[in-house]
């Protein structure tokens, strides 16, 4: 008689189903997957892309899917958004004063771009933007009319100052009133509103304006297409910003700089001192001082970010001290380097603007210095279209660590610590406006 014992059977069964669904689990395709968030040391060869992502930023079913609130069957008048700064600045407004028009149930005049000498900008609205795209994706949102009618036409629009206007009701108590008595208004947006305490048809105009309705226009797409197709894949977006006007707004010293840097920077200073003392401390110690290019040369390497990296350098006319990025990452291309020279010279900064966006938002990846309006539209377009290789490099971090003391092994990483943190919860890669949060 053959007796077979079951313990072992059952023993050997079990350790295989083990296996099996340890496999299963652990797989990179499976559902119940996360890659691992704690990676041990910034001389690993993982990069930062490599770390497990906790939170993604998506575009909010209210906006994309919700129902549209129908458009009063009456306007209360006309609202023309007055856009000044840089591309990304005047994109910022724009986007603002749609929702604020939505909110006060006005009709939206195509935006007045400002013409500056300062910006080598003599582009506007629609030498950047398809204005009847614009338009056709506004449907249902908002009424947008690229004339006005012919009486009210006869006048220039009365400008409302809203430079304190930031929440539903100033608009309503203070803007709405000169609009219904003038029926045609100019208006520029504060800086800083709480689109929070917008109704939800306001915000979803604000959203579709921002994210959906601006398309380049088609010679300006093309030659960006151009330019995309012109950089080797894959690559890497590097918004550099250290440029002599933003290192003098800083308030911010470098002694380190050569002369010429120097030269620029005080030539560009005006009134603004830079800071001092204890005070100089406390500034940089907050991330405002600009990064340069040697430190975000340094922090990419303990980033595990490869020194033969294809890198585009979005980044305006006059950049400082490049060398400390190029010495160690040599393969870095530019507008200039990629563009014939005509095209180069026939660009004004408006359009400029536009190539480095269009670049950014289509790239493998993108990092940015600064947290400036540029580097919050094309984070949020990046979430928009799926793209989480985003971040942003901490200024605020790099001082604190380097005032603490740390250097060598123990600042690469702390360095190193920051940044995984920062990648992992999604910090900074869209703006709560329009996006929801998504834990994963």
């Amino acid at each position: 008689m053959v007796v077979i014992s079951v313990k072992p059977i059952f023993t050997i069964g079990v350790l295989t189903l083990s296996l099996i669904l340890s496999v299963l689990l652990l797989s990179p395709t499976s559902p119940l997957y996360k890659a691992p968030l704690f990676l041990t040391s910034p001389m690993n060869k993982l990069d930062i892309w490599s770390v497990g992502r906790m939170v993604e930023w998506r575009p909010c079913k209210w906006w994309l899917q919700g129902h549209l609130t129908a458009l009063p069957s009456k306007s209360n008048g006309f609202i023309r958004v007055d856009c000044y700064g840089g591309l990304n600045q005047m994109r910022r407004d724009l986007c603002d004063g749609v929702g604020i028009a939505r909110l006060l149930n006005a009709t939206l005049v195509l935006p007045k771009f400002e013409v500056a000498a300062y910006w080598n900008e003599s582009s506007g609205f629609a030498d950047v933007f398809d204005v009847d795209y614009f338009i056709q994706q506004l449907n249902g949102f908002i009424k947008v009319v690229k004339e006005l009618p012919y009486d009210i036409s006869l006048k220039e629009p009365f400008h409302v100052d809203c430079s304190k206007r930031k929440g539903q009701f100033d608009y309503i108590e203070s803007v709405l009133p000169s609009l219904l008595e003038h029926h045609y208004i100019s208006i520029t947006p504060a800086m800083s509103q709480r689109r929070d305490r917008y109704p939800q048809y306001a915000k979803a105009s604000l959203c579709q304006a921002c994210y959906s309705a601006l398309r380049l226009t088609k010679s300006l797409e093309k030659k960006a297409s151009e330019l995309l197709e012109a950089i080797p894949k894959p690559f890497l977006s590097l918004h550099l910003r250290f440029e002599p006007d933003m290192v003098a707004y800083s308030q911010c010293e470098y002694p380190d700089l050569s002369s010429a840097s120097m030269e620029a920077i005080e030539a560009a200073r005006g009134d603004r001192k830079p800071w001092t003392g204890e005070v100089a401390q406390i500034w940089r110690k907050r991330g405002k001082c600009p990064l340069t290019p040697s430190e975000t040369a340094f922090i990419l390497q303990v980033l595990s970010i490869p020194t033969n990296t294809n890198i585009y350098l979005a980044a305006g006319d006059g950049l400082m001290e490049i060398e400390g990025l190029t010495s160690v990452y040599t393969n870095v291309f530019t507008k200039s380097s990629l563009l014939s020279g005509e095209d180069f010279k026939s660009m004004h900064g408006n359009t400029k603007a536009a190539l480095d966006y269009y670049v950014s938002i289509n790239s493998d990846s993108y990092i940015a210095t600064y947290f400036g309006n540029m580097d919050k539209m094309v984070a949020a377009m990046r979430a928009f279209n799926g793209l989480y290789k985003t971040l942003f490099l901490s200024r605020r971090a790099f001082a604190e660590f380097t005032f603490q003391g740390l250097r060598g092994k123990e600042l690469m990483n702390a360095l190193w610590k920051a940044h995984r943190d920062d990648f992992a919860m999604g910090r900074g890669s869209a703006l709560p406006d329009c996006f929801c949060e998504f834990k994963l």
